[in-house]
């Protein structure tokens, strides 16, 4: 049986296919580093612009020490047909107050949890990316997207 051929793709129709595979997994794994112990669990985040991330934590949370100790993180997304998208990025903590209100304002569970913008257990990750990678299901080679 002769090997599949991946199927070749134009740097615009990666981009377009990876932003598609972010567009419709709405809960991605999150990969941080615990000392030297891998770690990777669901987020859910709270805004997504092009391939830069916003999720949202609580300062009680193992991932906040984490992030705190090694911000490079990494976000895999997996659509229905299992195409993924791999997001290399820097956790950033969201300073800008603009933007916070914002995401606040657009997420009703962040409000009905924490009250208010002002408590001091939340904290909004901004993931800014700095490689993004799509493969098709079972292609075996990732399409490098511009970010």
């Amino acid at each position: 049986m002769p090997k599949p051929e991946p199927e070749k793709l134009s740097a615009e129709e990666a981009r377009i296919e990876a932003l598609r595979v972010v567009a419709e997994d709405h809960f991605p794994y999150l990969a941080t580093l615990d000392a030297d112990q891998p770690r990777l669990r669901p987020v859910s985040p709270v805004r997504t612009e092009g391939f830069t991330v916003y999720v949202a934590n609580l300062r009680s949370y193992g991932k906040t020490l984490e992030i705190e100790a090694n911000p490079k993180v990494e976000l895999c997304y997996l659509d229905k047909g299992h195409d993924q998208v791999r997001i290399t990025a820097v956790a950033e903590v969201l300073k800008k107050r603009e933007t916070l209100e914002s995401i606040w304002n657009e997420n009703p569970l962040l409000r009905q949890y924490l009250g208010s913008v002002d408590n001091p257990e939340l904290i909004v990750y901004k993931m800014v990316p700095n490689r993004v990678r799509f493969m098709r299901e079972w292609a075996l080679e990732y399409h490098e997207v511009a970010i």
